[in-house]
Order: structure tokens, then C-alpha cells, then sequence
């Protein structure tokens, strides 16, 4: 293998170590989004039952008045 050929592997070689290494940067990032996007869902889910359950007395409030 010719000096020319070695380091133009080389640096190829390099190349890929730093594309690793960002994409494992990327990763991380990606998989601490998630974990948030996952916890405020879970938290509009909950705030969302909240309110269904309000409407909900609210309505049979209503429908009790409408008797009466």
C-alpha cells in the first residue's frame, strides 16, 4: 500500500470516528427530547382527564337543574 493510498485511508478513517461521535451527540439529544416530549404528554393526558372530569360534573350539574 503506497504512502498516498494509507493516508487517504487514514483520514477517511478519522472522518468516520467524527461522524460517529456526532451522530452519538445527536442521539443523545434526540433521546433526551423524546424523554420530554413523553413526560408532557403524559402531563397534557392528565390535565386533559382533569378537565373531562370537570365537564363532566358540570354537565350533570346542568342536566339536574333541567329536571328540577
Amino acid at each position: 500500500m503506497s504512502e498516498e493510498s494509507f493516508n487517504t485511508l487514514s483520514s477517511k478513517v478519522d472522518d468516520l470516528i467524527d461522524l460517529c461521535a456526532e451522530m452519538k451527540h445527536e442521539n443523545q439529544i434526540l433521546k433526551a427530547d423524546k424523554s420530554n416530549l413523553q413526560y408532557e404528554h403524559q402531563q397534557l393526558m392528565e390535565r386533559n382527564q382533569l378537565a373531562k372530569t370537570k365537564l363532566q360534573s358540570v354537565l350533570k350539574r346542568l342536566k339536574s337543574m333541567d329536571t328540577c
